[in-house]
């Protein structure tokens, strides 16, 4: 990369939001289109979305990006802000602090992953609040009304589009992630993104429910690679890629195989990098390795000091809490881990680095591609790259008696009820 494309990009490149928010900030934080398209340019190409649930995973993500010339997204959800330290409201300040402090050059976008909507009456409060994320700096979201049926999901995403600047990345879902339950379907992704279309809304992602889970995986297929590609495919005339959630718990072959056989382009990444910068195991499925008494198998001497993992760990059995249910930890201790000595802060960040850098290289193919995305901006002249494709369906078509009925026709199998959030 020359200095002056970088110069060039960064100039040009930054959504007004993000300057207005970072006025003197040298950090290419970008819309989650540039990503995407970064990534379709290279081809077979998938990068991470970083889940920053504590600083120090945010940090380490950031840097193995940058040692891999990748662009990257970080992201929050919308749930996780009300048990971790980063929210949809201080992502944004939190990456440009650190890239600016690293001198991170790699383009960035900052996603509000899973703004959810899990019942008709919650689409006012969204249409109220989403404003307020794009005026604190956040360039890419996920609208999840996959909770309710196909026809208020497509009726969700229309009603609330308004709130989402044009320039933003933009994610849709179908399908709520319940692994072997409720598996997605050609037909009601083409709905989704077929109704849509006739809107003038082009998502510039889609995720499914493909086998996965949020979370510790403990059983399981995992990705369904053959039936993610089918789907893809049914939506090509759309320009909608895909976004993987669930990706822990997917050893590196299956992950190899969506980034070469499906149109995927993002894929979220939580629980592993969580756990790893605590300096607890993980398997090459990203899961966390457990001891024989069913306790997590936490490194000595790695990650966070070992008696405040000890503290930890009796916090949360005085407060019932286990298993994947140890991300509410991040809220109460991050602010201790802040206040270790340097070396060990360092070795939290670098355990993130090491194990995002493997990934983004030797799994998910998206090494080298921020000089893509500075190239993109630069011929674009602009931060909005615009949608991939224009209308072309008829509105006509799709009106809500309409898509009520078309929905009413599909029948889709949407599994069991139950919270499956983790």
């Amino acid at each position: 990369m020359s200095q002056d494309v970088f110069n060039k990009a960064l100039a040009i490149g930054r959504p007004p939001n993000v300057v207005q928010n970072f006025p003197n900030s040298k950090a290419l934080i970008v819309s989650g289109k540039v990503i995407d398209r970064a990534m379709i340019e290279k081809g077979q190409a998938m990068t991470i979305a970083a889940n920053g649930r504590n600083i120090f995973v945010i940090e380490g993500a950031l840097k193995a990006a940058q040692r891999a010339n990748a662009a990257i997204i970080i992201e929050i959800a919308r749930s996780e802000s009300t048990y971790c330290p980063t929210t949809l409201w201080n992502l944004a300040r939190r990456v440009d602090y650190l890239m600016n402090k690293l001198s991170i050059t790699v383009p960035v976008a900052v996603h509000a992953d899973h703004y959810f909507m899990k019942k008709w009456e919650d689409v006012a409060e969204a249409k109220a609040e989403i404003p307020s994320l794009f005026d604190a700096g956040i360039t890419s979201i996920a609208l999840d009304a996959s909770h309710m049926t196909d026809d208020l999901n497509l009726l969700a995403n229309i009603e609330v589009s308004p709130s989402i600047p044009a320039w933003a990345g933009y994610e849709t879902e179908i399908g709520e992630i319940k692994g072997e339950f409720g598996l997605s379907s050609p037909v009601e992704a083409k709905f989704l993104c077929q109704g849509l279309n006739a809107h003038g809304l082009c998502p510039d992602w889609i995720a499914l429910n493909n086998g996965t889970t949020h979370g510790i995986e403990a059983s399981g297929e995992g990705i369904q690679v053959d039936l993610t590609a089918e789907i893809h495919q049914a939506l090509a005339p759309y320009g909608t890629s895909g976004a993987q959630h669930g990706t822990s718990g997917n050893d590196s072959q299956r992950l190899k195989e969506i980034a070469a056989k499906t149109m995927t382009t993002k894929a979220n990444v939580a629980t592993a990098l969580q756990m790893i910068s605590w300096g607890v195991r993980v398997n090459d499925f990203g899961n966390a390795i457990m001891t024989d008494d069913g306790e997590f198998d936490k490194v000595p001497g790695e990650g966070l000091d070992d008696a405040l993992w000890a503290e930890m760990t009796a916090y949360a059995e005085a407060n019932s809490i286990s298993g994947g249910n140890y991300k509410k930890l991040n809220l109460p201790f991050e602010r201790r881990w802040q206040g270790q000595d340097a070396a060990t802060r360092e070795r939290m960040a670098d355990a993130v680095e090491q194990f995002v850098h493997h990934l983004l290289v030797n799994v998910f193919n998206a090494a080298d591609t921020a000089p893509i995305a500075y190239d993109l901006i630069v011929k674009a002249g602009s931060y909005d790259l615009g949608p991939k494709v224009a209308k072309f369906e008829d509105a006509a078509d799709w009106t809500k008696e309409k898509i009520k009925a078309m929905a009413a026709a599909m029948g889709t199998d949407k599994g069991p009820a139950g919270d499956f959030d983790d």
